[in-house]
């Protein structure tokens, strides 16, 4: 694989995974109520319980995102490619 295709390849798993980030967020904003409720249901968890590990969930999503997508597409970008 050249640097090229990784370039390609990882600005498209940037994007598929921002697009996915996205949806997380604004799915669990919009849709709070049934999502607490299903999660309620299945984990026996309190929605004041279930809170706090939504946004972890969003923190750690994200900094996985730009640490593991971003970070060594943007290095490929601007230091090898030019």
């Amino acid at each position: 694989m050249s640097i090229d295709e990784l370039a390609a390849v990882l600005g498209w798993c940037t994007v598929i995974n921002l697009v996915l980030l996205t949806v997380s967020t604004v799915a669990l904003f919009l849709l709070q109520k049934v999502v607490l409720q299903f999660h309620e249901r299945i984990s026996g968890l309190s929605a004041e319980q279930l809170k706090p590990i939504y946004f972890q969930y969003l923190a750690r999503m994200k900094l996985l995102w730009i640490f593991f997508n971003l970070t060594p597409y943007l290095a490929i970008r601007v230091f090898i490619l030019g």
